[in-house]
């Protein structure tokens, strides 16, 4: 089952960082080929999933940060929990 990652934000710097943290962290936790990563520009998409200061992560449809830059570390870890929880 293919899990879908979104990055949202405008294009801003924070968003392409949290944007390449999540590259980063898929491919060191090796989970990537079982997750779709999309970046989402789309500000009323933002206001549809709550998300009112980006960058915002959203994991399956579920937000998982909002308004901060998660480090690699920090991304790897919420993925690999997740997406075992989700995979069971």
């Amino acid at each position: 089952h293919q899990h879908i990652v979104e990055v949202l934000g405008p294009g801003c710097e924070k968003c392409n960082m949290l944007y390449d943290n999540v590259i980063q962290a898929l491919a060191q936790s090796g989970i990537g080929d079982r997750v779709r990563v999309r970046k989402r520009t789309d500000i009323a998409y933002f206001q549809e999933m709550g998300i009112f200061i980006t960058p915002g992560l959203v994991i399956d449809s579920r937000v998982a940060s909002k308004g901060k830059v998660m480090s690699v570390d920090q991304v790897a870890d919420l993925l690999q929990n997740y997406i075992s929880v989700q995979d069971r």
